[in-house]
């Protein structure tokens, strides 16, 4: 986990934590604005911005999943990096799906934040959503691209979805606030706690919010009755991942989605639907978690299982209002 710090890479290999063992995520640190005013400093215009993303993170997978599901593939460009992160962070390769850095051929991500900001020092992360006419990063924050992608290229969108309407706003935030602190970021505070009692925390935290989940959507198919959201497009990543990577890698073992029939369920009618399976890349997913985190998995061996049927029929009786 290094950072550019003025202008060096730093890759310390330390996981940043509270007093108490407690793993502390960092802010994003740039966050601009692309908007539909064509006088702005970033107006939505096609094929002006490039999206930087790892099909292993959760948070960058959020991106491609607002920008399928709009109909943007056409509109936004994406280039991939290499599953490994090594000490020198994320970098670009042409293997296994990951692309070359499209706009200089920059070997390693944190290349583009300097391009951006030569003088830039802080967490280089995934995602990046990138200007090619001004040649800067506009915003590396997923929760504030999705709502960027959701609204400002409307005119763009091939599928008029608004996945943050205004009606359903205070409860979309709402359950967000919980999902993010408890589950998305939950997971990754169960595997990178420092101590034990940081650990049973984190896990008792993510445990009580996946069972209200489960019970929120018994008769409902999504989060937000009958209507799919950010709110599910925020949790989707963090439960295709579980069974695969978090339950044993970051041990959060106390059940398995699979064994939540209602989430099981939810799970698998999110994937099928059209444009989700695209994105989700299970060799990038398990080769970055289990061989990037060394201090978790110093081996680095790859665990084959577990066998997960995502395209299986799923139990539409739930579907009711």
């Amino acid at each position: 986990m290094g950072q550019l710090v003025e202008g060096k890479w730093t890759a310390d290999g330390q996981v940043p934590r509270g007093k108490s063992g407690e793993f502390v995520r960092g802010d994003s640190g740039i966050r601009n604005w692309i908007t539909a005013d064509a006088g702005s400093n970033f107006p939505a215009e096609p094929g002006r911005y490039l999206l930087y993303v790892s099909y292993a993170c959760p948070w960058a997978h959020r991106t491609l999943l607002v920008r399928a599901l709009k109909g943007l593939t056409h509109a936004i460009d994406v280039a991939v990096v290499d599953w490994h992160m090594t000490e020198d962070g994320w970098h670009f390769s042409d293997r296994d799906g990951a692309t070359p850095d499209p706009v200089a051929a920059r070997p390693f991500l944190r290349d583009v934040y300097t391009a951006s900001n030569p003088t830039y020092s802080g967490r280089v992360t995934v995602p990046v959503l990138w200007d090619k006419k001004s040649a800067q990063i506009v915003s590396n924050e997923s929760a504030e691209i999705i709502r960027m992608l959701n609204s400002a290229f409307d005119e763009e969108a091939q599928n008029p979805i608004d996945l943050y309407p205004s009606d359903l706003r205070p409860e979309i935030d709402q359950i967000n606030d919980r999902i993010y602190a408890t589950v998305n970021n939950g997971v990754y505070k169960c595997g990178f706690a420092g101590t034990q009692a940081a650990y049973e925390a984190a896990f008792e935290a993510l445990f009580e919010t996946l069972d209200l989940l489960e019970d929120r959507l018994d008769g409902h198919r999504y989060l937000i009755g009958n209507r799919l959201t950010e709110a599910d497009i925020r949790l989707f990543p963090t439960l295709v991942r579980f069974d695969a990577v978090y339950v044993n890698h970051f041990k959060c073992n106390r059940q398995r989605i699979v064994d939540y029939p209602n989430l099981w369920n939810y799970l698998r009618d999110l994937y099928q639907h059209p444009g989700i399976a695209e994105t989700v890349d299970f060799h990038h997913i398990k080769q970055h978690y289990f061989r990037s985190h060394g201090s978790i998995n110093p081996l680095g061996i790859v665990p084959k299982g577990p066998d997960l049927d995502f395209a299986a029929p799923h139990d539409r009786e739930r579907f009711t209002a």
